[in-house]
């Protein structure tokens, strides 16, 4: 995703540098133009702007907070974004003591998955000052083309882990309605057609299809390779279940959604695409 992203803000000019553990993305985005730092202090000292994009709450707390981290780099009035999907108490904390350093700082969590990233149709959902939102917009244009506002630091994660489980149980029951419907003797191509017109239509049948060679541009007809893996989706679902019982909201369907994704896991699916649920109902390892 961070790749992705970063290609796009090359493409619109804007000067990258950039610095990843994989050394490979980091090599990749070198032959398209962006300079590399040795360590993420490095790579915070001198920029204007900081856009993160990590894999769950420590490691956001860790490359912000910690020993050489962003905020004991960064100069002064520096603006930090952070694109990772975590709980919003991490960003809110992090934003509190960005505050503390004269920094600012506002959460802009992502969803459209690798081909959005690819094409910049990214919808980034950020939480922060009006003021923050305003000065990100252009930066963020270059990289999605939905920017929405959605309140005060944390209230962009809290929009995201509302969308990721929504996703996720519609992504099972679009999954459990295909694999009937085969079951049934049914072409699953022609309930397709007929769901993506009628009442089921959602983007796990429409746009994400589960079925290999319903979509050719899906993760599902490349053996569920790239795309959104199942171990992000679990991570997500987690956090939606910490929030909610934090918040003491019934999220039955989601707690539902959480188990059923750590057991694809515990099955030998962690790499793959989290709409892989569809071979796991099939009982196919």
């Amino acid at each position: 995703m961070g790749g992705h992203m970063a290609k796009n803000l090359l493409k619109k000019n804007y000067k990258l540098t950039v610095y990843d553990l994989n050394k490979s993305a980091v090599s990749n985005l070198v032959e398209a133009g962006a300079n590399s730092a040795s360590n993420v202090a490095e790579m915070s000292r001198e920029v204007e702007i900081v856009i993160s994009m990590l894999p769950s709450n420590q490691h956001v707390v860790d490359v912000y907070t910690g020993e050489n981290g962003i905020l004991s780099a960064a100069k002064k009035n520096v603006l930090l974004i952070d694109s990772s999907t975590v709980d919003p108490s991490v960003s809110q904390s992090i934003a509190s003591q960005a505050k503390k350093d004269n920094l600012r700082f506002i959460d802009s969590p992502v969803s459209g998955g690798i081909n959005a990233a690819k094409d910049g149709t990214l919808t980034f959902m950020v939480g922060g000052s009006n003021i923050d939102f305003d000065y990100a917009k252009s930066i963020l244009e270059a990289m999605g083309s939905r920017i929405v506002y959605c309140g005060d630091i944390g209230m962009g994660q809290a929009a995201k882990l509302c969308n990721n489980m929504l996703l996720a149980i519609s992504m099972i029951g679009t999954a459990e309605a295909f694999n009937l419907g085969q079951k049934l003797g049914l072409d699953a191509k022609v309930l397709a057609n007929i769901v993506n017109s009628s009442s089921g239509k959602c983007w796990s049948s429409d746009l994400y299809n589960p079925v290999p060679g319903i979509l050719p541009n899906v993760p599902s007809s490349k053996n569920y390779e790239g795309g959104f893996g199942t171990t992000l989706m679990a991570k997500d679902l987690g956090l939606a279940q910490s929030a909610a019982i934090r918040t003491q909201a019934p999220i039955p369907l989601g707690s539902l959604a959480h188990q059923i994704y750590r057991t694809i896991i515990a099955h030998g699916f962690s790499n793959k695409d989290f709409s892989v649920v569809y071979q796991f109902l099939k009982g196919k390892n």
